[in-house]
């Protein structure tokens, strides 16, 4: 199980404090839209109707390009052509944040350029323009300088290596990035292609997926049992770990001591291009944060599955990581407590994505069906409802000794289990005052047996524009009124 407020704290904290470095075959993914509505009279071949052109940055690239989307600083190395095609992928990285001094041009190839034609979001046809050869020895030389240039100059955490068999992944390259890896103490992680896997020896950790180390395995008499097959290759290489990704399997981490199995989150798939590169980013960033190798897994999981579902080679964006180990959080009842700090960065990401936030407070003392309704009121006028609750020192101010009657924790336990809720935050002042300035949700909801005059924070929330809502209640219910008539059995009772 994810531990998922480590998580919240190294997506918040941890991934915007890391530099890492992206050494690959660099590529440039174009995509042709379009609509189909005939069949050419010259071939039995669909014509597009073009509706639109993209780009964005693929390979090695797209790595680095997961790395900014999660908040982490990129330092991108490899080898462009001299044309056209490498200004485009140049001025795209740099426009996403990543630094692309370290990229070599070699007027003896062409820039990596794969053309995608889409017509009704279908995939037809793809056309690639690509230079497979290694590079010269010189070229090497020079890459190799202005990696170990970043690395000794710009605090770089790890460097990661995507070789997608284009001809930077050299074995004198790789043999000097493990040597680069080695004298900084900086971990290597490594996206395999091919079947040459001794050249990745002095890695920290490798990602091959479940076609790739099958043919290894295949290669080496290794058996067919993959997982075996994992364990062999690290002890081979002298590896910390394999992290073998296997699809709708999830993925499965071998090391020494132990596998760790982390299942494939349910999405339905638009697009799986790029998947492996979220997940290679997503683990090295979480290994950075401190998280564990099971959590970095899981979060490598639910990165993968947010950019599955769209279509094209789409980074994972932090706003969306965030809000889907939320989710992911919903089944355990504190998964939805959020520091205050923290619960405003998640209300800023569902507000960039067009989404109203409601807040309610209060006690929520011996949760009763009033309650339920105020609950379930206050979601309907919003798509996200945060509830904020005084905690144990505040109600005993504010309501005399003997209460709250069940404690701070027994009240965040039950109301995380209304699927209404989506977050909640405790408050020790006596007034919500200061997270309505923090949070500034579109709607503070109370109970109608209350006037919006005194809605306490009312002036707050219409003085930038939101509203006050006053739901309508089940009349005669209180906590106060059913403790003392003794219709509710006490905390540990099974009455």
């Amino acid at each position: 199980m994810l531990d998922t407020s480590a998580a919240k704290a190294a997506i918040l904290h941890g991934f915007p404090r890391l530099s890492f470095l992206v050494v690959g075959d660099l590529m440039l993914d174009r995509y042709l839209w379009g609509s189909v509505s005939r069949v050419s009279p010259e071939a039995p071949v669909p014509v597009v109707k073009l509706d639109r052109r993209s780009c964005s940055l693929g390979g090695a690239a797209n790595v680095a390009n997961n790395f900014v989307h999660l908040g982490a600083k990129c330092f991108l190395a490899g080898y462009v052509g001299d044309d056209a095609d490498a200004v485009e992928m140049r001025a795209l990285a740099t426009s996403s944040g990543i630094d692309v001094t370290a990229i070599v041009s070699d007027p003896g190839r062409c820039t990596s350029t794969k053309t995608r034609i889409f017509g009704e979001h279908q995939q037809l046809l793809r056309v690639d323009e690509e230079h497979c050869d290694t590079a010269e020895s010189a070229l090497d030389t020079e890459l190799l300088a202005r990696i170990e240039g970043l690395v000794t100059h710009r605090r770089i955490g790890a460097i990661v290596l995507s070789d997608y068999a284009k001809g930077v992944a050299s074995t004198g390259l790789c043999e000097g990035l493990g040597g680069i890896a080695k004298n900084h103490s900086i971990p290597l992680y490594v996206d395999p292609k091919g079947l040459d896997f001794d050249k990745y020896a002095g890695a920290t950790a490798i990602k091959p997926n479940r076609r790739e180390l099958a043919l290894l395995a295949e290669k080496m008499n290794w058996g067919n049992d993959i997982v075996a097959a994992a364990g062999k290759l690290r002890e081979m290489l002298g590896l910390q770990f394999v992290a073998l990704t296997m699809g709708a399997q999830g993925i499965t981490a071998v090391t020494a001591a132990e596998n760790v199995e982390v299942p494939a989150q349910a999405r339905e798939v638009f697009d799986v291009s790029g998947a492996g590169d979220t997940v290679l980013a997503t683990m090295v960033c979480a290994l950075g944060s401190g998280l564990s190798l099971h959590d970095a897994l899981v979060l490598s999981n639910l990165a993968a599955a947010e950019v599955v579902a769209q279509l094209g080679s789409t980074p994972i964006q932090r706003d969306d990581l965030l809000l889907a180990v939320q989710a992911a959080g919903r089944v355990d009842s504190h998964r939805k407590v959020f520091d205050l700090e923290d619960l405003q960065d998640i209300a800023d990401a569902w507000r960039r994505r067009g989404l109203r936030i409601a807040l309610t407070n209060g006690f929520f003392d011996l949760l009763h069906a009033g309650h339920v309704r105020l609950l379930e009121g206050a979601a309907a006028e919003a798509d996200k409802l945060i509830v904020a609750i005084n905690s144990d020192d505040s109600v005993r101010r504010l309501k005399g000794a003997g209460r709250p009657l069940m404690d701070e924790e027994h009240r965040i336990a039950v109301l995380s289990a209304l699927e209404v809720v989506d977050a909640i935050v405790v408050y020790g002042e006596d007034t919500p005052n200061r997270i309505l300035h923090l949070i500034l949700p579109d709607i503070l909801a109370k109970g109608d047996d209350y006037s919006k005059g005194e809605v306490v924070g009312r002036e707050i929330v219409e003085g930038y524009g939101g509203e006050v809502k006053l739901i309508p209640l089940l009349k005669g219910l209180s906590t106060t009124s059913l403790a003392s008539e003794g219709a509710m059995p006490k905390m540990g009772s099974s009455e």
